[in-house]
C-alpha cells in the first residue's frame, strides 16, 4: 500500500496534515460490509428512478412488487449510501418501533409502499401536527422531503404525515428521517 501525505503550508506558517483525513476516509470505506458494497454497485448502475413529475404518476401503473431504484439527480456515493442505510436501520429498530412504512433503503423503494405513502400526502394535519411538518420543512437538509417536487417529495411527504399522525413524530424526528432518506445522490444533501 502506498501512503501519500497531504501537507499544506498556510501563509500563516501553520502546517495542516490532510493525510489524517485521507486515512479516516479510507477506514470508513474499508468498514463498509460487502453486502452494502454489492447492493450499492447494483443500485448505482441499475436505476429506474426519474426526477420528474410524470414519474410519480407512473408509480401507480407499476406492480406493487416492483422496485424504484437508484438516485434521481447525482451519482450515488458509497460512503453516504452506507451511512444512510445504517442510519435508517438504527432509526427503525433501536430507537423506534420498527415502523414498516419507513423504507430501509432510500435508493430501493418498494412500489407498493410508495403508492401507500403517496396516498397520505393529501392528509390534512391538525394545527399541532402541521407545526411538526413545518419544522421539518425548515430544518431538513433539502428544506423539504426532497430537493424538488418529484416522486420522492410526495412519497416522503406522505410518510411524514403518516408518522406524525400515527406515531406522534416530532419535527426533529421527521427531519432525521428525511435527511437519512435523501435519494438525490452525491456525498451530502443535494
Amino acid at each position: 500500500m502506498v501512503v501519500v501525505l497531504y501537507i499544506y503550508f498556510a501563509p500563516s506558517g501553520k502546517v495542516f496534515d490532510f493525510s489524517r483525513q485521507v486515512h479516516q476516509d479510507e477506514r470508513k470505506l474499508n468498514s463498509i460490509s460487502q453486502a452494502v458494497v454489492e447492493k450499492f454497485n447494483y443500485l448505482s448502475q441499475n436505476g429506474n428512478s426519474a426526477c420528474s413529475a410524470s414519474f410519480r404518476n407512473s408509480i401507480f401503473s407499476m406492480p406493487d412488487s416492483e422496485r424504484i431504484r437508484g438516485s434521481c439527480c447525482s451519482p450515488m456515493s458509497l460512503h453516504r449510501y452506507s451511512e444512510q442505510v445504517e442510519g435508517l436501520h438504527k432509526f427503525k429498530s433501536v430507537a423506534r418501533q420498527n415502523i414498516a412504512e419507513i423504507p430501509d433503503d432510500p435508493y430501493d423503494v418498494d412500489a407498493g409502499l410508495a403508492k401507500k405513502l403517496l396516498s397520505y400526502y393529501d392528509l390534512e394535519l391538525t394545527i399541532e401536527e402541521q407545526k411538526a411538518y413545518d419544522y421539518a420543512m425548515q430544518n431538513s437538509s433539502e428544506k423539504g422531503p426532497c430537493c424538488c417536487k418529484c416522486w420522492r417529495w410526495f412519497v416522503y411527504g406522505g410518510l411524514a404525515k403518516f408518522l406524525i399522525r400515527h406515531y406522534n413524530f416530532s419535527g426533529e424526528q421527521i427531519t432525521e428521517v428525511w435527511n437519512l432518506s435523501d435519494g438525490c445522490g452525491g456525498e451530502e444533501g443535494h
